[in-house]
């Protein structure tokens, strides 16, 4: 397994001999406003230009959308990408938003999983920030609240569980007792909204996972790059080192990870 930061929460993951393009963001530096229901609306993003180019990003074999907020999902990659290619989303109405775009290789994951190219693929449940606070937030300004994780299983690979945005909460806890993951990537920027809500994890949200995994490998992603970030790689790698922790990984944008086979 391979696991490559692009940029914020886009990843390559190179997994059982397939490549999963995850959370496409494509645009360039600054193309778009900062969120002005969110803190520190006033900085452009993204903060900083891909690692590579687009056509590199895209060369693979499969796309999963986490969900379709424009952090995660832009109209670079929508041109970018083959109308054809495989297309995982969380909900009906995520694919009918990429049905309506063109995309007509598009399925649903389940909790219950997906097979494809014997890889089994589950959707895991999240809180975009805390349920009863975000979600009323989100559909008074006419923005899809749910979000989802996915869970990667394969019989000669580790298993890997890509939390997704969202806080430490019961349904994390339920997904990491449930598939007991060798690897989790977080996103853990701290995203904040102007009533002071937290839409992702922070470096406490960060301790409770290290706690759930004592043996796992975690990785910081969606770093740096949202305007309304309260979070940086900076702060991470601090709290590494004041703490002394070995299992908690933050790449740059446009590093590689590498992780052997189970009996690798």
């Amino acid at each position: 397994m391979e696991i490559t930061q692009v940029r914020n929460a886009t990843l390559i993951v190179d997994y059982n001999n397939t490549r999963f393009l995850i959370d496409p963001w494509l645009g360039p530096k600054d193309y778009m406003p900062g969120f002005e229901t969110a803190i520190h609306s006033e900085i452009r993003q993204p903060r900083v230009d891909l690692p590579f180019d687009i056509e590199k990003i895209v060369n693979v074999h499969a796309v999963i959308v986490t969900h379709v907020h424009p952090d995660h999902w832009d109209e670079f990659a929508e041109k970018a990408l083959n109308k054809d290619i495989k297309l995982f989303v969380q909900s009906e109405n995520d694919q009918q938003f990429f049905i309506a775009k063109g995309f007509n290789n598009t399925e649903i994951l389940t909790e219950n999983g997906t097979e494809y190219n014997n890889i089994s693929l589950f959707k895991t449940a999240t809180q975009h920030g805390k349920r009863e606070v975000v979600k009323p937030l989100c559909e008074k300004i006419g923005m899809p609240y749910d979000a989802m994780g996915v869970v990667f299983q394969a019989k000669n690979e580790k298993t890997l569980y890509i939390v997704g945005d969202t806080i430490w909460c019961k349904e994390v806890s339920e997904a990491i007792k449930r598939f007991t993951p060798d690897v989790i990537v977080v996103n853990a920027c701290a995203a904040t909204v102007l009533n002071g809500e937290r839409l992702i994890m922070n470096i406490e949200d960060v301790k409770d996972v290290l706690k759930a995994v004592p043996s796992g490998t975690v990785i910081a992603s969606h770093m740096d790059t949202v305007s309304h970030l309260a979070v940086t790689r900076t702060d991470l790698k601090e709290f590494i080192r004041l703490n002394h922790i070995d299992n908690l990984l933050v790449p740059d944008d446009g590093e590689t990870l590498y992780f052997p086979q189970k009996n690798g």
